[in-house]
């Protein structure tokens, strides 16, 4: 499979984004582009374009967009995906990520311990989410979908 190469997150009229977002979405982009794999099928009886690929995130007219290019630049694929699917769990990922930081300034670290593992289970099922999304669109691995899912996160929430 291949990989993306290059990660762009449109968040221009956003919100600033808290430390904490700031923090998740640089660990995001840093994991993603260090390891991911990320590949488009071909379509319609045309060839797999191959990659690596650039990948532009953002949402515009309320629907996540994904804009996909080759290294060199040349437009590969653009994806326009509803945010209603995603509404929910990351709600539900935000909350838990709020008791998460909360929980690390003043509890002992069995508790810390059981609410990340709450966390962890709502950033899979929104890494399943993405994969569920993209299907027939693209292919990526369980790791990238954690990925992309905590950028569009980000991009939910501003910043």
């Amino acid at each position: 499979m291949s990989r993306i190469c290059q990660i762009e997150i449109d968040d221009a009229g956003l919100p600033a984004p808290t430390p904490e977002v700031a923090q998740e979405r640089r660990v995001a982009v840093f994991d993603l582009l260090e390891d991911n794999s990320f590949d488009l099928p071909g379509r319609e009886g045309a060839p797999a374009p191959e990659g690596p690929f650039r990948l532009a995130l953002s949402i515009r007219d309320k629907r996540l967009v994904f804009d996909i290019a080759t290294e060199e630049g040349g437009k590969v694929a653009e994806f326009h995906l509803s945010l209603g699917p995603f509404r929910q769990v990351v709600k539900d990922y935000f909350q838990i990520c709020e008791s998460y930081f909360d929980a690390v300034k003043r509890l002992p670290p069995a508790q810390i311990e059981a609410i990340d593992m709450a966390r962890r289970g709502i950033h899979n099922e929104g890494a399943r989410v993405v994969q569920e999304r993209l299907d027939g669109k693209a292919l990526l691995d369980i790791d990238t979908a954690r990925r992309l899912f905590t950028l569009i996160c980000v991009l939910q929430t501003g910043g």
